[in-house]
């Protein structure tokens, strides 16, 4: 890990597209800011979502870095929210250390009936399961943790994931807004931001931890109790408590540095930041990966999507347009 500084180190560093580490050691807690500028106002800029749906992507996509950042790996971090509701489909892929691309599937009808910007979170997510995937490359298993929504928000489901499969105690706040920017110069409009934090009680704490099942040698129709939660640590509950004070605005404001807004929060109990992360939007798509994909469909497939002599993919991440000669392709199998 990079050498430490305190947090006054970093109040000139550039409020865009970049993941923060941190630690407060008074509390016992690390954590992560992040803060997205012209990387998420690039990837929603691609499609003519509405607002509502771009908040909740941009929040997932905030969410899936402030989550995947925390991985000592080569490979990717994929976030897939699959639901019920008017938003259908949140996919976000973040390639570490610091790649991300975004794109959702919704009933434009739907959200439209829910009033368009003043549709709640949960009624636009309803129930589902948010899935998150570690891929490290083709020669390693696949890790997946899945967790269920049931009509609540992308942080009500990170803190059941931690709180049921990770048992950390963990706190996330996320925020994400369409809001009028200007440079000082004549590009100025409305753009997209987003940001977010997540804190953590460390494992090595000594923090007691609850059972997530039950025992299995109780003979047969005994009846259990249910398994206490286990008690808070003073310091976590410090930790948890200040961080509920952070209100949206300060997630996304760039005249709001992630050095002054922990500085706020934490320099009582002695916060200290590391090196930052840079974060770049960038698909993964190419010509030779979607000639890769079109190879592994049948020859009678393949001749089902030509059009006027050739096959037209356009990429749901980046919407690039590709164009395949179905001569250059080999039928699946061979």
């Amino acid at each position: 890990m990079a050498a430490s500084a305190p947090a006054t180190a970093v109040l000139d560093t550039s409020a865009d597209d970049f993941v923060l580490p941190f630690a407060v050691e008074g509390l016992d807690v690390r954590g992560r800011i992040v803060r997205l500028g012209p990387a998420i106002d690039t990837i929603l800029s691609r499609h003519d979502y509405p607002d509502a749906v771009s908040t909740l992507l941009a929040e997932a996509a905030t969410l899936a870095i402030l989550l995947g950042s925390s991985l000592k790996i080569d490979g990717r971090f994929i976030l897939q929210a699959q639901t019920d509701g008017p938003v259908r489909l949140l996919v976000v892929d973040y390639t570490l250390p610091g790649a991300v691309r975004a794109c959702a599937t919704y009933d434009a009808a739907r959200v439209e009936a829910f009033g368009a910007d003043k549709a709640p979170v949960g009624a636009l997510l309803g129930a589902g399961t948010l899935a998150m995937t570690i891929d490290q490359g083709r020669n390693v298993s696949r890790y997946q943790g899945v967790v269920p929504l049931e009509g609540g928000s992308l942080e009500e489901a990170a803190h059941t994931y931690f709180r049921q499969s990770e048992q950390i105690p963990t706190a996330v706040r996320l925020g994400a807004a369409h809001a009028y920017t200007s440079d000082g110069g004549a590009d100025r409009r409305f753009r997209w931001r987003a940001g977010g934090i997540i804190v953590q009680h460390l494992p090595e704490s000594g923090l007691a931890r609850r059972p997530d099942l039950a025992p299995g040698d109780a003979p047969e129709g005994t009846e259990l109790p249910e398994f206490p939660e286990f008690d808070e640590a003073d310091e976590w509950s410090e930790a948890r408590l200040i961080l509920e004070t952070v209100e949206d605005h300060e997630l996304i404001d760039p005249s709001i540095s992630s050095g002054n807004l922990l500085y706020r929060l934490y320099h009582e109990r002695g916060v200290r930041v590391f090196d930052p992360t840079e974060l770049i939007e960038r698909c993964r798509c190419s010509q030779a990966r979607i000639t890769e994909m079109l190879n592994g469909f049948s020859a009678e497939e393949q001749a089902d999507m030509v059009e006027d002599g050739a096959i037209t993919v356009t990429c749901e991440f980046c919407s690039k347009t590709y164009v395949v000669d179905p001569a250059d392709l080999t039928e699946a199998g061979r």
